[in-house]
Parts: structure tokens; sequence; C-alpha cells
């Protein structure tokens, strides 16, 4: 175990996060799963390297078309 110092308001920040019996431990855990949560649905949701669906139709008719 470590010991990490915080102030009093960050402190009780972390609180409101716990429910009655939840160690600090508990809190933070909950919270990293949180932000861990928030990060892939940031990823997934995320347009930056997308393109729309009209483009890659275009695409996909100018690679796979037939050539005449």
């Amino acid at each position: 175990m470590t010991t990490i110092q915080i102030s009093e308001e960050t402190r009780d920040r972390l609180k409101s996060f716990g429910d009655k019996g939840d160690t600090y431990e508990d809190i933070i855990n909950y919270i990293h799963a949180l932000a861990v949560k928030e990060q892939l649905r940031e990823f997934l949701m995320s347009s930056k390297h997308t393109i729309s669906l009209e483009e890659a139709r275009r695409r996909h008719e100018k690679k796979w078309s037939k050539s005449k």
C-alpha cells in the first residue's frame, strides 16, 4: 500500500463518488473504469479518419466497377 497526499477539497470530491462503506481505492477504481469507458466511447464515436457513406460508395464504384 502507498499513501498519497490530496487536499481536503479533493478528498471530499472523491467521497461524493462513493457509497457508504466504499474505500478511496474503491472510488478511484470506479472513476478509472468510467474514464476508460468514456475514452473507448470517444474513440468509437469519433469521426476522425472517417469518410461519408456517399464517399465510400464513390470509391467503391471507382475501384470495383467493371471496365467497359
